[in-house]
């Protein structure tokens, strides 16, 4: 689904993140609770059997407990819901709509900020009086590298960057696995895993000039699930290897193993997503289309798919990695240089132009949030990690 989105989307136009782990386990329990054509499309859309969906998602659920998430649904006190569908949902999560639109909105607002620890302060859809039915997921992560960089004024030679200064970020390691090149339909694509402290790795991709988002993160995620052969650091030839990846020999003063210098950017951005504005990518066709009910699953009452959206946000810094996003459906009816003496290898990768990330869980290979960056963060004489 991220695939699907970040081609859809035309994120190679302008930076974008978002988190098709957010919009999963919701497009799963309204197939699970659809009728007609429109169980047909959600579940196309979820990529399994309409009668599996709902257990596909509480196991996505469970496996994404050690993180900051947290599944919502409101109702007003009128509607009536199934009790198989409703029981499917974890026990906590059902609130009440009132019906008064401003309360409402804070009401869900309010949640959203608890849930995502303030990253996220607004619900991405707007309650109104007509409004059924709120379903809603939350997703938070935050990691710590396990070793950090070293903030540096940027100014890439090269590309869109060219003419502006940016905050850089640099560090050098001695783990050439680290980096690989991966030969993928649509090109060559360069990977650096950038290690957190709990499980959560980030994964740059730098695509060749003129590859799109939708190409790089889809190659990252094929690179993920071992479709792509992909070259590791330590058994790349001396030369430019990759996009933005070089090997070289270098003289030094002292004898030292081979290292990887690593060059990028701090990037902090946000988005948010009509998601009925790609409807086809979600399998909202027909459930969007109000002059009928679609979920008899869910309630004798006919509801309709009124609105869906997500708001997402990531920061990549010195020091870790932060992101989230919260995805709800609405129902509406219907110096002198010393002597160098030794030789040793460098792979150095440098990110100096538009390039995609994969946010990972590395136990469960959950990509939580993906994007692609195209307005780095600008270096300032007074920049502070955050």
């Amino acid at each position: 689904m991220s695939v699907r989105w970040a081609r859809a989307s035309g994120a190679s136009e302008g930076g974008t993140v978002f988190s098709a782990a957010g919009v999963w386990p919701l497009l799963a329990f309204l197939a699970d609770g659809a009728g007609g054509p429109a169980r047909a499309e959600l579940a196309d859309a979820v990529g399994l059997p309409a009668d599996e969906v709902a257990g596909a998602a509480r196991e996505l659920l469970g496996a994404m407990r050690g993180l900051d998430s947290a599944l919502g649904l409101w109702t007003k006190r009128t509607l009536e819901l199934r009790e198989r569908w409703e029981a499917g949902l974890p026990a906590e999560a059902h609130g009440v709509l009132t019906g008064d639109a401003q309360a409402d909105k804070g009401a869900l607002d309010a949640w959203a900020v608890k849930r995502t620890g303030g990253l996220i302060e607004e619900m991405p859809v707007l309650p109104a009086e007509d409004t059924d039915l709120v379903l809603a997921s939350a997703l938070a992560l935050r990691t710590q590298w396990l070793r950090r960089f070293w903030e540096w004024p940027m100014t890439p030679e090269n590309g869109p960057w060219s003419d502006r200064t940016l905050l850089g970020l640099r560090r050098r390691s001695e783990l050439l696995d680290r980096v690989g090149v991966a030969d993928t339909p649509a090109g060559h694509v360069t990977e650096l895993k950038v290690l957190g402290d709990n499980a959560i790795d980030v994964h740059l991709l730098l695509g060749e000039e003129g590859m799109t988002a939708g190409e790089v993160l889809g190659a990252g995620v094929d690179v993920l699930a071992r479709r792509h052969p992909v070259v590791p650091g330590p058994q790349l030839p001396y030369g430019d290897v990759g996009p933005g990846l070089r090997v070289v020999k270098e003289r030094n003063t002292r004898p030292v193993p081979p290292t990887l210098d690593m060059r990028t950017v701090a990037f902090d951005m946000s988005a948010r997503h009509d998601l009925l504005a790609l409807h086809r990518v979600f399998g909202l066709t027909t459930a969007m289309d109000t002059s009928r009910g679609h979920f008899p699953g869910v309630s004798d009452f006919p509801l309709a798919v009124g609105s869906a959206g997500q708001s997402a946000m990531a920061q990549f810094g010195a020091l870790g990695f932060r992101a989230a996003a919260v995805t709800a459906f609405s129902t509406a009816p219907g110096s002198a240089p010393p002597a160098l003496r030794w030789v040793t290898t460098s792979v150095k990768a440098v990110f100096d132009r538009p390039f995609g990330f994969l946010a990972l869980h590395r136990h469960t290979r959950l990509v939580l949030a993906a994007g692609w960056v195209t307005d780095p963060v600008p270096y300032r004489e007074d920049e502070e990690d955050y």
